[in-house]
């Protein structure tokens, strides 16, 4: 089932693929990125379409001739075994060798463009949900995390990997992770450099939603249906989370400024570790980092939310 808004805003070589299911007004959005399932600037543009549309359209959406309103914002991925595995590491590398802070500024920017307005679920009566399927890695982890609601399958797997190559995940994750589980966590998340198991996520108070592999479309609907039984306050009690602790766009763009100027400072070494994770990304797979992997931290290491 497939439809379209009345702003059209996919092109004919789209990486991101829609569909509205309109008993509960849910408005899908699959990530189909290519060459690599990271965050290249046209997957960063055709999202910020599919949120403009919803924004511009003041979260309506016309359906076999009806006009229906969008409840609820769904982020998935139609790439097998993987959300989406991160930035694009290629254009860092590019911009670090060729010392364009510009760049790496416009990109933040354009990721944070995409994250913010997600984040505050459009601005609108309706709630944003990310169902991760698989495997979601540094930028990956950050736009799940920017979501209201994290749905994920049992074999999926999170981390930040930056700091590997000596960097930290820019666009957002430590504010989303401040909020929602304290400083500690969100220090050990982004510090330690490990892949966390899904189950480990959920007993952190991270994941929302833990389900059975093969079943997450399915969470999604009970989710929607469980939430829309008292949808009104719901969506008021997500206001006023965003407004007693929020995130704005000026915090957030003050974090790019400082990741630019971070990866400006990374030497060979930092990059040769960055290529290693490009050649991941170009298969698809979490990386294989070597006497460098790491593996998921026990729950008790992990300190509790502040």
């Amino acid at each position: 089932m497939n439809a379209m808004a009345d702003v059209r805003f996919l092109t004919a070589h789209s990486q991101v693929d829609t569909r509205f299911d309109p008993e509960h007004g849910v408005y899908w959005a699959f990530m189909n990125p290519h060459p690599r399932p990271c965050f290249n600037t046209g997957l960063l543009s055709d999202l910020r379409g599919y949120i403009d549309s919803i924004v511009l359209n003041a979260g309506t959406i016309r359906h076999d001739g009806v006009l229906h309103q969008i409840r609820y914002g769904v982020l998935a991925s139609k790439v097998p075994g993987v959300f989406n595995l991160g930035g694009d590491l290629a254009l860092f590398r590019h911009a670090i060798e060729t010392g364009s802070r510009a760049e790496l500024i416009c990109y933040g920017e354009m990721c944070i463009n995409d994250l913010y307005p997600w984040h505050r679920n459009c601005e609108l009566p309706m709630t944003t949900i990310a169902l991760v399927q698989g495997d979601a890695l540094g930028g990956g982890f950050e736009a799940a995390l920017s979501a209201t609601v994290l749905i994920a399958e049992e074999s999926s797997r999170m981390g930040f990997p930056e700091i590997l190559f000596n960097l930290f995940p820019g666009m957002g994750a430590y504010s989303f992770l401040l909020r929602k589980v304290g400083r500690r966590t969100a220090d050990e998340l982004i510090t330690s450099g490990n892949i966390y198991s899904a189950r480990q996520l959920y007993d952190m108070g991270i994941i929302d939603v833990i389900t059975p592999d093969g079943t997450g479309e399915a969470a999604v609907a009970g989710y929607v249906r469980k939430h829309a039984k008292s949808g009104n306050g719901r969506r008021a009690i997500e206001a006023v989370r965003n407004d007693v602790a929020p995130i704005t766009r000026e915090e957030l763009s003050r974090v790019v400024g400082i990741w630019a100027d971070a990866a400006l400072g990374l030497e060979e070494r930092d990059l040769k570790m960055m290529d290693r994770l490009v050649r991941a990304q170009r298969r698809a797979s979490v990386p294989d980092l070597g006497t460098f992997e790491t593996n998921v931290v026990p729950l008790q290491a992990v300190g509790a939310a502040d």
